[in-house]
């Protein structure tokens, strides 16, 4: 239940940012600096300690700087394109942890997972080929891939962080990190920021982002990581049904077939992985 609720937060931050009339770099940055608070905070409710290891300060500014381009594209996606256009992009990151995963941690690269990776390219080109056209849509498809492959790589970033610091602490230092990387860009935004995009931004960063995190940690410890893994696949679906709910933005048909190939394939794979 938490996971699923969770993910459902995680979803509707994209139709948040959609409706806000600021730019997708001050979301993330603004996004970021409500959450690093409440992170923060929820440390120090826990008595986690804060400090880091001085070898392990650059792997964590890199995750910070990933999460900053990953967050400004997604929302650039949503703004260009639309939500299910962003979401589905985002959601083929497997395809790029298929191929870099081994690299980076010399592992043996599985027959299955590569099986896995071709299901998901070919729901990417259906999302590609298959979507409304036009330049909106490509610059928005575009930077829908760039924010899944910034995913990836940050996800394995995460993999070698997670074995020695627990996940609220790595999830601080990277958002922090956003925080300064986006400041000079995103600040001078907030003069212009209309009543509802405070209102907007407090509940990305605050909802849909510490809270939501907070209770996906928690839900993770009563199931298995693969399950975790196909719920969190759902935030593609919780977001197209509420852009179709709030934004009244229904996805084209060769997006949802995309979707439903990119979800299946990334789902499947996850189970099989944990056996």
């Amino acid at each position: 239940m938490y996971i699923h609720i969770a993910v459902m937060l995680f979803g509707l931050s994209s139709v948040i940012g959609k409706g806000m009339s600021v730019p997708a770099y001050a979301i993330a940055w603004g996004r970021s600096l409500f959450s690093a608070g409440l992170l923060f905070a929820f440390m120090k409710a826990k008595r986690i300690e804060p400090g880091i290891k001085k070898a392990d300060i650059s792997l964590m500014f890199l995750g910070g700087a990933l999460l900053a381009v990953h967050w400004t594209a997604f929302f650039f996606s949503v703004k260009q394109a639309s939500v299910a256009v962003g979401t589905i992009t985002f959601s083929a990151f497997p395809l790029f942890v298929v191929f870099l995963e081994p690299l980076v941690f010399k592992e043996k690269m599985s027959k299955t997972n590569l099986v896995s990776a071709a299901a998901i390219l070919f729901g990417v080109f259906l999302t590609l080929r298959m979507g409304e056209g036009g330049g909106h849509y490509i610059e928005g498809f575009a930077y829908g891939m760039a924010s899944s492959l910034t995913y990836a790589l940050l996800s394995l970033v995460n993999r070698r962080l997670s074995a020695h610091y627990p996940g609220v602490k790595v999830c601080f230092y990277q958002q922090l990190t956003v925080v300064l990387l986006l400041l000079f860009a995103a600040a001078p935004t907030v003069k212009v920021w209309q009543p509802g995009d405070y209102i907007s931004m407090a509940a990305i960063g605050a909802l849909c982002t510490a809270f939501a995190f907070s209770l996906f940690v928690e839900g993770q410890k009563y199931v298995k990581a693969s399950t975790a893994g196909v719920v969190s696949g759902m935030e593609t679906v919780y977001s197209v049904l509420f852009a179709m709910l709030f934004l009244k933005e229904l996805p084209a048909p060769g997006q949802l077939a995309g979707g439903v190939v990119i979800l299946l394939s990334a789902g499947i794979n996850s189970l099989r992985n944990e056996h």
